[in-house]
């Protein structure tokens, strides 16, 4: 209000002025050349970018050249007619004038603010571009938003853990409880908050989230100075543009993390898989030996009539079975990894699989019942029958292993519209809810469980390449169950 009465005071004061330099011309020109000063005088209130001002010393500039200069003069009686023609030309034409002076204006006060913005654009982009790693992103952000926005400034970014974090532009700038909470609410929410918005509109600070592509990345917090006021519209919008820069850069740096750490992990798996086939060669032989000594030592009388002995050679057997199982589990997963196994697909009955997967499975068993359901009618696909009875073997061992003796396991298929689904389950103490998508990674073993937790990652990798599905739920009366489809459709082609 304060600058809108000094612009009508401006407004009046160049009347007189424009009315005192015609005092001193009006000796030497005609009374309608006059109107001239009013224009100028009209111009330079334009000038200062209002219409009503400039509107009202339009109209005081005809009553004032009316008055002083108009026979007969010093009154607003008009003795000639055609003065009447000359106060609308000079009122329209300082009109008019005055408003493409305010346009001017405006579109001058716009394109320098556009520079501005484009200049403090590309000086924030190219210190981005130099940091390495979010937090420094966030420093640089917060330093260069501060110089730009003469204020303090706090960018909030996710931790590894998710959390808020913050980097400031100053050591001194600590964000409080409440402040980290607003942070929390503008970035989950992706809008603004604080003065002049419609969120905890009372604060001091104006919060701005970072949205990239994907989403928030992040939340800027400007503190402005002591008694500063809120932001002007066009300082609106360049801390706006502004943190859509910091967010793009915060979300490529975070796309760039996580392709370095995919890399790492890349590497850390290729040499681990390399040097779990090296070692499973190098023991695959050796256990095969020890497997046949054991079971030849059993075939002596010597030993089958020595209780002692002979557990000790079965005992020696068992282990060295277990351990050779573990080293084709080992030999299984890295040819899997390495993308080299190839399907052999032959049109086979279930059952056979089935059949040779307990054979082979039967040293384990030691008699427990294995309860097979397999329907006459199950119609016969195609399938790697060796890597297929190699899942079967991974199920069967692992429902062994977290059962009891006298626990029966079961073993069903049946056909689901396109796709046949077995089902191997046991009634043993189920599986953690919240390891029932983990159990099927590499290495992922359960607290107190036996095994080297690479069965249920080898049958993932067999039943997906199968183009099928593989999926762990507990029973409704408890115990594991473990559950694979393989497309009909996809077996028949094949």
């Amino acid at each position: 209000m304060k600058t809108r009465a000094r612009d009508y005071l401006f407004a009046a004061l160049a009347v007189a002025l424009s009315t005192g330099v015609s005092f001193l011309a009006f000796p030497f020109l005609h009374p309608t050349n006059l109107v001239m000063f009013y224009i100028l005088g009209t111009l330079a209130v334009a000038a200062r970018g209002h219409r009503g001002p400039a509107a009202a010393s339009c109209a005081l500039g005809v009553l004032a050249f009316d008055f002083f200069f108009v026979p007969p003069r010093f009154t607003f009686t008009v003795s000639d007619a055609q003065y009447i023609i000359t106060f609308l030309a000079f009122f329209i034409s300082a009109m008019v004038i005055s408003d493409l002076t305010i346009r001017l204006r405006r579109e001058a006060i716009v394109a320098r603010e556009a520079q501005k913005r484009t200049e403090m654009m590309h000086s924030l982009a190219q210190r981005l571009s130099i940091a390495r790693g979010s937090e420094e992103v966030a420093g640089i952000a917060a330093i260069s938003l501060a110089e730009t926005f003469n204020g303090e400034v706090l960018i909030y970014f996710p931790a590894t853990d998710g959390r808020l974090q913050s980097r400031s532009s100053s050591a001194a700038l600590k964000p409080e409880e409440k402040e980290l909470g607003a942070a929390q609410w503008a970035y989950v929410r992706g809008q603004s908050a604080g003065v002049g918005t419609g969120a905890l509109p009372l604060e001091k600070y104006i919060m701005v989230p970072l949205i990239g592509a994907g989403g928030p990345v992040g939340v800027v917090s400007l503190h402005p100075r002591e008694g500063a006021g809120p932001l002007a519209r066009e300082e609106r919008l360049l801390l706006e543009a502004c943190a859509r820069q910091v967010a793009l850069s915060l979300e490529v740096e975070a796309l760039q993390e996580a392709a370095r750490r995919a890399r790492t992990a890349m590497e850390n798996e290729r040499l681990r898989s390399a040097l779990l086939s090296s070692v499973s060669h190098d023991l695959r032989t050796p256990l095969t030996a020890i497997v046949g000594s054991a079971g030849a030592l059993l075939e002596r009388d010597e030993i089958r009539n020595n209780t002692g002995a002979a557990e000790l050679v079965e005992n020696i057997q068992d282990e060295g079975q277990r351990l050779s199982r573990l080293v084709q589990n080992l030999l299984q997963t890295t040819r899997l990894e390495s993308g080299t196994v190839r399907i052999k697909k032959e049109i086979y009955p279930l059952e056979e699989v089935v059949g040779s997967a307990l054979e082979r499975v039967s040293p384990i068993l030691k008699g427990r019942p294995v309860r097979v359901d397999l329907p006459e009618d199950l119609p016969q696909i195609g399938f790697d029958p060796i890597l297929l009875e190699q899942v079967f073997v991974n199920l069967i061992e692992n429902a062994v292993r977290h059962t009891d003796p006298s626990q029966s396991i079961d073993l069903v298929a049946r056909r689901d519209g396109s796709e046949i689904q077995v089902v191997v389950a046991d009634h043993g103490p189920g599986i953690n809810p919240e390891d029932l998508e983990k159990v099927f990674e590499k290495f992922y073993r359960e607290p107190n469980s036996p095994g080297a937790g690479l069965g249920l990652a080898i049958c993932r990798a067999v039943i997906k390449l199968h183009g099928g599905r593989i999926w762990a739920e507990n029973g409704s009366g408890g115990g594991a169950v473990f559950r694979f489809t393989l497309p009909l459709e996809v077996a028949h082609a094949a």
